[in-house]
């Protein structure tokens, strides 16, 4: 029987949701969405993350932010100590300091702004006490280094070739405390070798599971919240002791953005 461990998540409302724009290729401004639809899915991923006891915290919407729903990308929370992010797109630059203002109000033991562009967990997965840092379309290689002396903790960095899974995040999923999935084509070869090496039992998914964002996942180490259209990434983790909670996310992701992206995770 696997242990759930009780977690603490940052979110944010998507009062200002729109695609106006276009910084990923599942980004289409002609292609039409709806507010009212995506704050509805949004809600219900959020009570299912309380329902399941984890503490969920709101960081407030700001205008002309539409990518502001995407909290995980905000900043990078290890240790109590928060490393807020810097964007690389113009048009989400002004995020980070809503990211700043929040943490600012809080008991942080520290809390800064990137040198490098960093684009918070969106890049950058805590697992096992050590740090997976993913580069090749968004956060910057310069980046890696600068995490690893703020935290203090080891960075293993991982090169995304597929601009489909632009965030790391979008390609990789952390489960537990040493347990791991992921799309290995969304990597460099020598990408892959390294997880293999690190992490040889992990649930490895396929192309259509990846591309529905089965992978843009959130884990208590017992049930993990995913998209429900990647039904053969939910068997395998059946397999695997985990039980799997489907979420509609398909507003979210014409952003873009699935559970994951909407989930900050707060640690210390």
């Amino acid at each position: 029987m696997r242990t759930v461990s009780s977690k603490r998540y940052l979110m944010c409302r998507p009062t200002y949701f729109d695609v106006t724009y276009s910084i990923n290729p599942w980004m289409d401004p002609n292609r039409p969405t709806s507010a009212d639809a995506c704050l509805s899915q949004w809600k219900e991923l959020h009570d299912t993350l309380a329902g399941l006891g984890h503490d969920v915290q709101v960081v407030e919407p700001r205008p002309g932010l539409p990518d502001m729903i995407f909290a995980a990308n905000g900043a990078i929370v290890v240790d109590g100590k928060v490393l807020v992010a810097r964007f690389r797109y113009e048009q989400r630059v002004d995020e980070a300091a809503a990211y700043l203002e929040w943490f600012g109000r809080g008991d942080w033991s520290e809390v800064r702004q990137a040198a490098y562009v960093n684009e918070g967990e969106g890049d950058f997965l805590y697992v096992g006490g050590e740090i997976l840092a993913g580069t090749g379309f968004r956060s910057d290689l310069r980046a890696h280094d600068e995490v690893r002396e703020f935290f203090g903790r080891p960075v293993v960095s991982l090169n995304l070739i597929d601009p489909r899974f632009y965030h790391l995040d979008t390609a990789l999923a952390v489960l537990g405390d040493r347990d791991i999935m992921y799309y290995p084509a969304a990597f460099s070869r020598d990408s892959q070798a390294a997880l293999a090496e690190r992490f040889p039992d992990a649930i490895l998914a396929d192309e259509a599971d990846a591309a529905v964002f089965g992978l843009n996942a959130v884990s208590d180490g017992r049930n993990v919240v995913l998209s429900r259209r990647a039904t053969g990434l939910a068997a395998k983790l059946k397999e695997r002791g985990y039980f799997p909670v489907g979420a509609d996310l398909t507003e979210p992701l014409k952003a873009g953005g699935s559970v994951k992206c909407c989930t900050l995770e707060l640690r210390g």
